[in-house]
């Protein structure tokens, strides 16, 4: 399977070179496509001088003119996929490359068309941060009410899914809210699903980390709107 890895970034100048080295040095036919959201650190120029190197391994990077959040850089990398198979990647150093052949395996023999890579199940992981963990615990149960699928990690980075979904997905979200709405349209077309543990390696605000208790709020909304209004 040809597999293309989408990265939004943003404002990730300290992480960039490495996480795409990572990407990269894994054995398998892929694309890598970047997604700069309008980063103001130094990010974007980088990215622009690795696209126009011949030797950058087909990296494609695409642009926003404005800040419009993780969702809608997804979107846009969605757009430009030509892999059977779809791999999310954050551009910090939390999620490693090195479990795509985990992630690929049930989609390669045909038991699954999405999977999920969670961190809650027996993977090796740096102790999370407990109010972190504690709402992404909440937001994955009241997931399970509404949706009905059976998932410990809905908030996760990682998944993994045919591109041929994401015609059907049509997903909407501009920021954060791409996680929960991707699961309730997931749930709704009844597809099979699998989840997989993963390596993490978590980061602390002081870090770079930027999701907030607020983009947990709109979570829980998000999950609501897509079940009970679209």
């Amino acid at each position: 399977m040809k597999v293309s890895v989408v990265i939004p970034v943003y404002n990730e100048i300290r992480t960039i070179d490495e996480i795409l080295a990572r990407v990269q040095a894994v054995a398998m036919q892929k694309e890598i496509i970047l997604v700069d959201d309008c980063s103001t650190d130094g990010t974007r120029e980088k990215l622009l001088r690795l696209e126009n190197n011949a030797s950058n391994g087909g990296l494609k990077v695409l642009l926003h003119e404005r800040n419009m959040g993780k969702g809608a850089a997804l979107r846009t990398g969605f757009q430009h996929v030509s892999g059977e198979v779809v791999i999310v990647q954050d551009a910090d150093l939390e999620y490693d490359p090195r479990d795509y052949p985990v992630l690929l395996e049930a989609l390669g023999d045909g038991r699954a068309d999405v999977v999920y890579g969670s961190r809650f199940l027996s993977g090796r992981h740096r102790v999370l941060l407990f109010w972190h963990y504690l709402g992404n615990r909440l937001i994955t149960l009241l997931s399970n009410l509404l949706t009905n699928l059976k998932l410990t990690d809905i908030e996760t980075c990682y998944k993994a899914f045919r591109s041929s979904l994401l015609q059907d997905l049509d997903l909407k979200s501009n920021r954060f809210g791409f996680d929960p709405e991707f699961t309730v349209k997931v749930a709704r077309l009844g597809v099979p699903v699998y989840e997989v543990a993963i390596s993490y390696n978590g980061r602390s605000f002081a870090d770079g980390k930027k999701i907030t208790w607020r983009d947990g709020i709109k979570a829980v909304f998000v999950l609501f709107w897509y079940r009970f209004v679209k």
